[in-house]
């Protein structure tokens, strides 16, 4: 008896397994041009807590995003990659953002405000949050190591997808991966 629960038990994680892989697999194959560098974990893992602030100096934790996907950007205004993918980040936000996805960008490092306001303005962005990681406090212990780093976020809060340098955001690939993200059961 033992021997037969031992193998139903085995046999329910390794079908388990599977279908964690296939959903890995099916997210994959949806990567085309720039997002071909997304690398989705083959295991979801923790994420820093350590706090970053908004412009006014109040206090966030990646956590208060919990129970949606994440789409964390770090970025720099003197980061010309990151400039030019911010309009990406922007159209992604306006077309998914919401009660199930939140892209959440946080510039790093030195950046000044009034530098970030006016990037912002030229380039009509409205739909997006400034956040301020001034002594890379977050970037580091998320091991961000260049920028711009993408991180993408399960609703529990995890780590599940990592893109180095900059992508596409606003391509048919990047927007077919976060819509079976979200649509997933």
């Amino acid at each position: 008896m033992k021997l037969f629960l031992s193998a139903v038990l085995y046999t329910a994680l390794a079908f388990g397994a599977n279908a964690a892989m296939a959903d890995t697999a099916a997210l994959e194959a949806l990567r085309a041009g720039t997002m071909k560098k997304l690398v989705f974990l083959s295991e979801a893992k923790p994420v820093s807590q350590i706090a970053f602030t908004d412009p006014e100096g109040g206090e966030h934790k990646l956590s208060d995003w919990q129970g949606k996907y994440v789409l964390l950007n770090f970025w720099a205004t003197w980061c010309a990659p990151c400039r030019k993918e911010m309009p990406g980040l922007e159209e992604i936000q306006t077309e998914f953002g919401g009660e199930t996805f939140e892209v959440v960008p946080i510039a790093t490092g030195r950046n000044a405000l009034p530098g970030i306001r006016r990037f912002f303005e030229e380039i009509g962005v409205t739909n997006l949050p400034i956040l301020l990681d001034p002594k890379q406090k977050l970037a580091r212990d998320m091991a961000v190591l260049g920028l711009p780093i993408t991180v993408i976020l399960n609703p529990e809060g995890q780590e599940i997808a990592r893109l180095r340098g900059d992508a596409e955001w606003n391509s048919k690939s990047a927007k077919a991966i976060i819509a079976a993200l979200i649509n997933s059961p």
